[in-house]
């Protein structure tokens, strides 16, 4: 659904954006990269991304393989008998440079 893949590029500039943010208050407070909470935080979201990043991939295969059932024999003709009006789904096509994690230094 194109909506929700919207809405799915839009959480993941709000995830970029959070980094950024997050960078900035390490740099001010240099004792926060030793606490055990902080630490934790970086695993998760080391985590986050990670799933992010299996979901994209996820998706494209399934897309990838949606479309080329409906345009191949004999997939093409159960879609044409059974759905009419079933079109190719739209790949996922992210902005340049999103397929690389947000750069967060803690130092």
């Amino acid at each position: 659904d194109p909506s929700q893949l919207k809405a799915f590029e839009a959480a993941q500039d709000q995830l970029s954006g959070a980094l950024s943010r997050l960078m900035v208050v390490v740099e001010r407070y240099p004792d926060l990269k030793a606490d055990q909470q902080f630490l934790t935080l970086q695993a998760q979201l080391e985590g986050t991304e990670n799933r992010i990043a299996v979901a994209r991939r996820d998706y494209i295969e399934a897309v990838r393989q949606f479309n080329t059932e409906i345009r191949t024999f004999p997939g093409v003709i159960w879609s044409k008998l059974l759905y009419s009006d079933l079109e190719a789904k739209p790949t996922f096509s992210a902005k340049p440079g999103a397929d690389e994690a947000p750069k967060v230094s803690f130092q």
